[in-house]
């Protein structure tokens, strides 16, 4: 798959614009701590901002009707394998989002029917291609941090580039789960796969 050329570097409108900042404060905020903390510590906060990142992420997603049928009022955010976030994801649960209350949970891959989000851990990355599988036909969108898994088919991937976070977008991996993303996320990615 080709990144997409042309991505813009900037958004004109006013959400897309406070999306953008929120961004750039972020992705300044891991480059901070990477310089004057330990490893821990730099991990913890660049989970930090990878949970700001993906509650964000929600607001520039659109999931059919039938994404909701078995899950009501809620949006869930399923962790799958080891959980890199610890209490940086856990604060978003209860927010409201576009009529629906954030639920995290944790789970395995055989029990993600009822998800909207998955995070895969790098902890499975032998399972990918089972993990894949397993959302086959779903709508569901697909989180990692893993090398190349955007070009396996997840939809979003985060990358640390110059000690800031940074993520991919695979557009084709998108339509595929019938999900819509909107074009001020795709301006923001460093790279958009077709």
């Amino acid at each position: 798959m080709k990144p997409k050329k042309g991505i813009k570097d900037r958004i004109r409108t006013r959400s897309g614009g406070i999306f953008l900042c929120l961004c750039i404060m972020l992705t300044g905020m891991v480059a901070m701590r990477a310089s004057h903390t330990d490893a821990q510590e730099t991990t913890r906060g660049e989970y930090e901002v990878k949970a700001a990142f993906i509650y964000n992420f929600l607001k520039f997603v659109e999931w059919p009707d039938k994404a909701y049928a078995n899950t009501g009022n809620s949006l869930n955010i399923c962790i799958v394998g080891d959980d890199p976030f610890g209490n940086a994801i856990t604060v978003y649960g209860g927010e409201k989002i576009r009529n629906k209350y954030i639920a995290i949970k944790k789970t395995s891959y055989q029990n993600i029917k009822n998800c909207h989000v998955v995070f895969i851990s790098r902890s499975e990355t032998e399972h990918l291609t089972h993990i894949l599988k397993a959302m086959r036909g779903l709508n569901i969108l697909s989180i990692s941090d893993t090398d190349t898994f955007e070009q396996e088919g997840v939809i979003i991937n985060f990358s640390i580039v110059q000690q800031k976070v940074r993520f991919e977008i695979n557009t084709s991996a998108a339509r595929q789960s019938g999900l819509s993303i909107s074009s001020k996320l795709l301006s923001l990615a460093r790279a958009v796969y077709e």
